[in-house]
């Protein structure tokens, strides 16, 4: 089969289609035939090396992609709840080999129906940003029906899927984003979009229950311009776990008794099957920005380090109309 994989650390020069075997899956997995790949951010972060907490746990070389979506291949002897010609989407195995790749092999639990009215690339863009986002503010957070949430980076892959979740939950929308996405921001939803150039939220926004940076800032100094627009008692939710707080954000958070949390991914079935619920009962819309055939998966991340990328960028390996 083809595969995106890296020998070595460095820019998109690294990036190598090959042919490599195809994956077995063990007891607990399922083999999906990949149609499409979400690219990510944290893709290009691990192609470089630079995130040394990450770095610590990758073998070379490997196969770059955490997000997919795609049919049930093969399961394994334990696997239950799946069949081959199942339509699933989810996260292939972290540390492991990823979807950027016609097969990958990954945990049962990872993975969940693709939602019906969803094309194998929209979902291919849902579940690693969608899970960070109802990770973050639902597990986190705690957010809930009635409080104020202000999201941080509110136009991006994460932001903009957790702008619909904290809507569709009932919560009190304030995202922040540049001057050209605010439009954008209303058509998710939000109930107030601000201009974080022009707008310093910090004097506008005041009490709210929880704020999610997730935006790519890991500014502690920034930080305090967070906590100090919480309520007392509120919660700092930050999806940038290689940035922890410091003693000065900690000590801002204890003066207002409130919370700061870093929230890590977590790829479970039953959080990507409500999702998917969400989606297909039209409260939640995945807007793909552009699609980057195999071939061009340098060009496509070099277009996510631009950082100006609204909505997801997707990774074609499969036409939808080819035979499963």
């Amino acid at each position: 089969m083809k595969a995106v994989r890296i020998h070595a650390f460095g820019g998109p020069e690294v990036l190598q289609i090959e042919d490599v075997a195809r994956p077995v899956p063990a007891p607990d997995e399922i083999l999906v035939k990949v149609y499409a790949s979400g690219v990510n951010p944290v893709d290009w972060v691990i192609r470089e090396g630079a995130n040394e907490m990450m770095r610590s746990f990758l073998t070379l070389p490997l196969t770059l992609g955490w997000d997919a979506a795609g049919t049930v291949a093969e399961v394994g002897s334990a696997v239950t709840d799946w069949q081959p010609g199942d339509a699933v989407y989810g996260l292939p195995n972290f540390p492991g080999n990823g979807s950027y790749a016609e097969y990958c092999a990954a945990k049962a639990s990872q993975f969940a129906r693709k939602p019906q009215g969803l094309s194998f690339n929209e979902a291919a863009g849902v579940p690693l940003a969608g899970l960070t986002a109802w990770t973050g503010l639902f597990a986190h957070g705690k957010l809930q029906a009635g409080q104020r949430v202000l999201i941080q980076g509110a136009s991006g892959g994460v932001g903009s899927f957790a702008v619909q979740f904290a809507k569709a939950k009932g919560a009190y929308v304030i995202g922040l984003a540049s001057a050209g996405n605010l439009a954008y921001l209303k058509e998710l939803g939000a109930d107030e979009a601000l201009d974080y150039r022009s707008q310093p939220f910090e004097d506008v926004v005041r009490d709210v229950d929880v704020v999610l940076e997730a935006s790519p800032q890991r500014d502690n100094v920034e930080r305090l311009k967070s906590v100090a627009v919480l309520k007392p008692g509120g919660i700092f939710v930050s999806v940038n776990v290689d940035a922890p707080f410091d003693e000065t954000v900690l000590a801002a958070l204890a003066q207002k008794q409130a919370t700061g949390e870093l929230a890590p991914n977590q790829p479970r079935h039953d959080w990507l099957a409500e999702i998917a619920q969400l989606i297909d009962a039209g409260q939640v819309k995945v807007f793909v920005s552009q699609v980057f055939p195999l071939a061009q998966v340098a060009d496509a991340h070099r277009e996510s380090q631009t950082w100006h990328v609204r909505g997801k960028l997707i990774l074609e390996i499969t036409k939808d109309d080819a035979p499963a």
